[in-house]
């Protein structure tokens, strides 16, 4: 039940609406013309929007994106990304920057066509470069044309080559072939405009997003809309290269502090080197030694094991110290530190690389925030409170190298006293023997580290990897046609309801049948249209129109108020005069009269009577004369011209005292007298709002007919009706919609929200005919 009568209420609703703004079709007719001519417009003069995407793979450790074995191998600089930090770094300002530069975005070439603009990214012949800033003065557009024969560009009355910068009335300029171009349209004016380069970086970041596929996923889309698919595909493939470029040139500037520093170790040991072997060729040569003993040759192996340990801790030493060096010195090239590699200590190096991490992310950050930012000031109070920990392992692990060289010296101290048991000549050469041999295990070591240095600074690899290049949507996802004609259809649609609702709202007058329900419970039992004939009656024998069907149909209804043959006084009265009691009184009682009834009409309007001019009768005695014992009933009653059966009592003459002379006892004498002769008596009383006529013959009547007038009876006054009916009581009132008028432009009645007929007097005789 609750479905069948939601889809009743939904029917009736669209019944009515349709009813109710169908008169009114020539303006929404208007009303769309205008809305779609003015969509075609905008559709004409908006460039539309292609959306271009991208794809890019990032090397998350959070989402588990390794390297491979042999990879990780070559990659001793290896570095940890976090998707949202990249996210970041790829919309940063830095980087547009650098892509605006590339493709000459600040410098536009535009197409001007009649009524339109669009941009010559790939029509245009010529790309054009700026030298310093955006000159001052310059004019919003710089018209230019193209000789292709001499390959000039010409401004005004100057022709400039391409490929070399020149002097124009307008700056500095460069001029360069551009490798999108497809040809100019015939009949377009090419001009270029100088922006400001932050404004246009601005514009591309405000279009420009990037996302992940889904929450696990390290892969980004970037996507970009513009109004040329190709430069949306340059700027968004530029932007990958920059990107990469960026994270690599990061990469390299950690391996090439490490080679720097392995590089600067190694000069040192290498010119120790040579020193020590000149020494030894000078002291074999001096002395004339070719070979030690048996002994020196046990005891120099023996030292020569003892002292590579040395080296090794003296190696290690040096490199705690330049590892400190480079925390503590706030001056170093982007804040990284050297790798430790050869520090036996697990967690030193780890440590190192956590610092290195933090950097490198410190100076990503950089690129996309400023000193105070919180993201910013969070990495640095990491980075801070990290390098007192890798200090304090520093200092642990030289404390426990210094040991370990104290138990090594404590050796050579033995062996040094086994040397001064050997011969002189043995004993020098032998320390001679054992310091080259030192040398040589560091110099073999830092060689070896340097190789791995350079191995790693030769096979950097990106973090990042290109999966789709950029590529544009094949038609435009803005502005849509479809979308746009349909908003302006909607548009259209919904500003004349809106004209139509606020005209008729706005309205003091009673305009609709439902407003008359809605103001008073008194039911409406008839609905009069509006005619254009002059003639007060509408009714007869012979007439079929659609408005003397109204009456005969209020003349059915009258049953719904209690009129029947016991029951036939009714009184006709209305709020105002002009409302057209006189001509519903008149036209009703024709009504009765052809069905073979008596009726009599009484005008019991003794201050303003008008029955006796729609009759065409004489001013003649009649009711003022009756209730004055002036004249008697059957002086007072006539017989009408226009039916047999209809009768008619006058007002006569206007008393001065209307409403006490209707109270008299004579009037209800009148009534009664006339109930024995007549089938219906109709009294014409005077309106409610002026006088108290109606209020003293009303309980002489059986019922009350309550004229409502369209577009003339002011709303106050049948909301008030049930109120005042409380105090002064007219007795069944059923209230008459009189005079009620097209709406719109139309010749269709509108009688209401979805309540009114759709036939007119000219559709109503075609049916009569038909039939």
């Amino acid at each position: 039940m609750q479905t069948t009568l939601k889809k009743q209420g939904e029917e009736n609703f669209i019944a009515q609406s349709v009813t109710r703004y169908l008169p009114y079709w020539p303006l929404f007719l208007l009303l769309m013309v205008l809305t779609l001519d003015a969509a075609w417009g905008y559709l004409y003069v908006t460039n539309p929007l292609y959306e271009s995407t991208a794809r890019i793979l990032i090397k998350d450790e959070k989402k588990g994106t390794e390297d491979s074995k042999g990879l990780e191998e070559l990659n001793q600089i290896s570095t940890k990304k976090i998707i949202e930090n990249e996210m970041d770094v790829i919309q940063s300002r830095t980087l547009l920057d650098e892509v605006a530069l590339n493709l000459g975005l600040s410098i536009p070439v535009t197409a001007e066509e009649r009524f339109r603009k669009h941009p010559a990214y790939s029509s245009s012949p010529v790309r054009i470069q700026a030298a310093g800033n955006r000159p001052s003065g310059i004019p919003p557009k710089i018209y230019f044309t193209y000789n292709t024969a001499n390959s000039t560009v010409n401004i005004q009355q100057g022709a400039y080559p391409l490929d070399q910068w020149v002097a124009t009335p307008f700056g500095r300029f460069r001029f360069i072939r551009n490798p999108r171009f497809t040809g100019t349209q015939a009949g377009t004016k090419l001009f270029f405009q100088v922006l400001d380069p932050v404004a246009v970086v601005a514009a591309v970041q405000e279009r420009l997003k990037v996302s992940t596929s889904s929450k696990q996923s390290s892969v980004l889309i970037l996507s970009l809309r513009d109004e040329v698919p190709a430069r949306g595909e340059d700027i968004l493939n530029g932007l990958l290269s920059v990107y990469n470029k960026a994270m690599l040139s990061d990469k390299n500037m950690l391996a090439s502090n490490t080679l720097s520093s392995v590089e600067t170790r190694l000069r040192s040991v290498e010119h120790d080197l040579d020193s020590i072997e000149h020494k030894a060729q000078l002291y074999k040569s001096r002395k004339g030694v070719v070979d030690i003993g048996e002994q020196g040759k046990i005891f120099l192996q023996s030292v020569s094991e003892n002292d590579r340990k040395m080296g090794d801790v003296s190696l290690q030493l040096a490199i705690l110290d330049e590892a400190e060096k480079s925390i503590k010195d706030n001056n170093q090239a982007g804040g990284f530190v050297p790798s430790t590699a050869g520090i036996n200590d697990p967690e030193l190096p780890k440590l190192i690389e956590k610092l290195n991490n933090y950097e490198l992310e410190k100076e990503t950050l950089k690129k996309t925030a400023g000193e105070n930012n919180f993201a910013m000031t969070s990495i640095t109070d990491r980075i801070e409170k990290l390098k007192p920990s890798i200090i304090e392992s520093i200092n642990n692990q030289r404390r426990s190298l210094q040991a370990s060289s104290k138990n090594i010296e404590l050796a050579n101290r033995s062996y040094s006293s086994q040397l001064e048991s050997m011969p002189e000549k043995e004993r020098d050469l032998v320390e001679i023997n054992r310091e080259l041999s030192i040398k040589n295990s560091i110099y073999a070591f830092l060689l070896q580290k340097r190789e791995e240095a350079a191995l790693s600074h030769a096979s950097t690899v990106s973090d990042s990897r290109i999966i789709d290049l950029a590529q544009s949507s094949a038609s435009p996802v803005t502005p849509k046609p479809k979308v746009i004609y349909l908003s302006a259809f909607l548009l259209a649609l919904i500003t004349g309801a809106g004209l139509v609702t606020l005209r008729e709202s706005f309205s003091r007058k009673i305009m609709f049948r439902q407003e008359i329900q809605r103001l008073s419970t008194c039911p409406i039992i008839g609905e009069i249209s509006a005619h254009g004939s002059r003639t007060p009656v509408v009714i007869g024998t012979q007439q079929r129109t659609f408005i003397a069907e109204q009456f005969r149909k209020l003349r059915s209804s009258l049953q719904f108020i209690g009129i029947t043959g016991r029951r036939k006084r009714l009184m006709v009265t209305s709020s105002v005069s002009g409302e057209g009691k006189s001509f519903v009184s008149l036209n009703l009682a024709i009504s009765l009269a052809l069905t073979g009834k008596k009726v009599v009409l009484v005008d019991a309007d003794l201050h303003n009577p008008s029955l006796h001019t729609k009759l065409n009768l004489e001013q003649q005695a009649g009711l003022a004369e009756f209730l004055l014992g002036e004249a008697d009933e059957h002086q007072i009653v006539t017989k009408s011209d226009l039916h047999p059966n209809l009768f008619f009592i006058a007002a006569g003459r206007l008393p001065e005292n209307p409403s006490e002379l209707l109270m008299l006892d004579q009037m209800e004498d009148l009534l009664n007298e006339l109930d024995t002769k007549f089938d219906y008596i109709v009294v014409d009383t005077a309106p409610v709002g002026l006088v108290s006529d109606a209020y003293a013959l009303s309980p002489y009547c059986d019922a009350t007919l309550f004229v409502v007038r369209h577009n003339y009876t002011p709303k106050s006054v049948v909301q008030q009706m049930d109120e005042e009916n409380k105090i002064n009581h007219l007795e069944n009132i059923g209230i008459v919609f009189n005079d009620v008028h097209t709406r719109g432009f139309g010749d269709k009645y509108g009688y209401g929200y979805g309540s009114g007929y759709l036939y007119n007097d000219r559709k109503y005789h075609r049916l009569n005919k038909a039939n």
